[in-house]
């Protein structure tokens, strides 16, 4: 299976502080790729380099090509779409007017109509509400909406920081099971930085535990689930 995302010797930083130490990881086109660990591990971090939102160094290639030097917009029209922690929905504007802002680097008007549709049919509560804004909607309708605004780009690499953050446990069973149907059916690789492990080992291919800005397990999502020791010593359950 071919790499879409390579990850070779990152290293990242806040000013003086070096969050990242060496990871090296890759992401098959076509998976579930989850980053697991604690609060303050690099997760989040570890988006924000791949995005060239903070500084770092070492390689990133996607689909063979290198990131280094790209802008964080060039980086999304490459087909790199980032759901941030905190879901960051425009919340002034309404439900349909937040995914049409998703599509806002295409030009196919006929298309991104269609794929509105299509995201509503993934969510059927966002068009229910489709003209609401999206600061009224709940902590978990204004999740899915975030990651409907990101499948409006038709993105070929999907990046997920903690999707279930703050939601009810049957919402984020709901949003899983979505995620997990829009990988199979549309083939949108996904890379998801989570807490709750287990359920993120449910739908993933492949697993890495970061622990203080390094990787310290890889291997078959299944395998990393199954094994007692990193379940209690990284997965807390």
């Amino acid at each position: 299976m071919t790499a879409l995302l390579e990850i070779e010797n990152l290293r990242a930083y806040y000013g003086q502080v070096q969050a990242l130490h060496g990871l090296q990881f890759s992401l098959d086109e076509g998976t579930v790729t989850t980053l697991l660990g604690a609060n303050g591990a690099g997760k989040t971090t570890t988006l924000r380099a791949i995005c060239n939102m903070i500084r770092s160094t070492g390689a990133i290639r996607f689909d063979g090509k290198p990131l280094a030097g790209k802008s964080t917009e060039n980086i999304v029209k490459l087909g790199i779409a980032h759901v941030p922690q905190g879901r960051g929905t425009f919340t002034s504007m309404t439900v349909e007017e937040n995914l049409q802002l998703g599509a806002i680097t295409r030009g196919d008007r006929k298309g991104i109509a269609a794929d509105i549709e299509r995201m509503y049919g993934h969510f059927p509560k966002l068009k229910e509400r489709a003209n609401q804004q999206a600061g009224t909607l709940s902590g978990g309708e204004q999740q899915m909406l975030a990651v409907a605004r990101a499948l409006m780009l038709r993105p070929r690499l999907m990046l997920l920081d903690e999707p279930s953050f703050g939601l009810a446990p049957l919402v984020v069973r709901d949003l899983f099971a979505i995620l997990g149907r829009v990988n199979r059916e549309e083939r949108v690789s996904i890379l998801v930085v989570e807490q709750n492990a287990q359920l993120a080992l449910e739908i993933a291919k492949q697993a890495y535990v970061i622990e203080t800005g390094r990787i310290v397990m890889a291997g078959d999502a299944r395998e990393v689930a199954d094994n007692e020791d990193i379940r209690r010593s990284y997965l807390g359950y």
